[in-house]
């Protein structure tokens, strides 16, 4: 007597954890084969159809290979769409943590590309970026390297001092460009004397007298020079005839101040020159009206 002895398989027993935990894998395992399986068996079919010119036949053959390519694509971001939204957002954060870390740095990278576009300077120029003034010896993709000029202090003559300017400022602040200034420039001072008898505007005639026999060698360059200039610019400038004003302030000093036209490294000297002679005339103004009240 045969028995047939029937075994019974127990499926609670099979771990199917592996499945579970990795069900991604398997969706992917699961989709390739499936995804080959159809493709295979419809380009197969589309073969062996005799109806079907040979032309007609690779034409639709590899209409099927694209579509089933990107059912394919589309099965895949679909499955691990979960992990890529992680990545993402990874790539993400990452991204704007670095963009934070080299703000500036890139900051820099964009006014190099704005300074490229509009050049509003080059080597060479003389330019005022935000409290920064100077002639421009470098320029590269991160900075701008200026030789600072005492244009403030009106002597005009390198000061010894580099200043790196970052091109991120070109994006906040106005940039001047005062090359026009290296070979002439409209000077202007004051000499600022206590009140009292001296009437200044009885030298003001006589200062100007001076003043342009100081500037009678250049004056006819000058002219020349402010029209360039003015036509360059288009705006109207001072010059090149000077300029006497008299004014007075509230503390009760009487100012006289000089405005001129002339070569920039004779603003200097010329100021000099007529400091000097302004002196000289209010010292004997002041002593003829001494010697008038004494006789009196």
């Amino acid at each position: 007597m045969k028995e047939t002895v029937f075994m019974q398989l127990d499926l609670s027993q099979l771990d199917f954890s592996i499945i579970t935990d990795h069900v991604e894998i398997a969706l992917t395992i699961s989709w390739a084969l499936l995804f080959y399986i159809v493709r295979r068996y419809t380009k197969r079919m589309i073969r062996v159809n005799q109806n079907i010119e040979h032309d007609k036949k690779r034409q639709r053959i590899n209409t099927v290979d694209n579509i089933f390519n990107l059912f394919l694509v589309v099965g895949f971001i679909l499955i691990w769409s979960s992990e890529l939204q992680n990545i993402a957002i990874s790539i993400a954060a990452f991204m704007v943590a670095l963009v934070i870390a080299t703000k500036e740095f890139i900051a820099c990278i964009v006014g190099a590309f704005y300074r490229a576009s509009t050049r509003p300077y080059q080597v060479g120029d003389w330019i005022r970026i935000a409290n920064y003034e100077g002639e421009v010896t470098d320029s590269d993709w991160l900075s701008t390297t200026l030789f600072e000029v005492d244009l403030k202090g009106g002597s005009y003559t390198y000061t010894g001092r580099t200043t790196v300017v970052p091109n991120s400022v070109l994006l906040v602040h106005t940039v001047q460009n005062l090359n026009y200034m290296r070979r002439y420039v409209t000077h202007t001072f004051s000499v600022c004397r206590n009140t009292d008898d001296v009437n200044l505007f009885a030298i003001k005639e006589q200062i100007l007298e001076r003043i342009r026999e100081y500037s009678e060698h250049f004056h006819e360059v000058a002219t020349r020079y402010n029209s360039l200039i003015e036509k360059r610019l288009d705006i109207k400038i001072s010059g090149p005839e000077p300029r006497v004003r008299i004014t007075t302030t509230p503390e009760g000093f009487n100012v006289f101040t000089v405005s001129l036209f002339c070569p920039t490294e004779e603003a200097v000297d010329i100021e000099q020159k007529v400091t000097e002679d302004f002196m000289r005339f209010w010292f004997e103004m002041r002593s003829m009206a001494v010697d008038a009240t004494g006789r009196e």
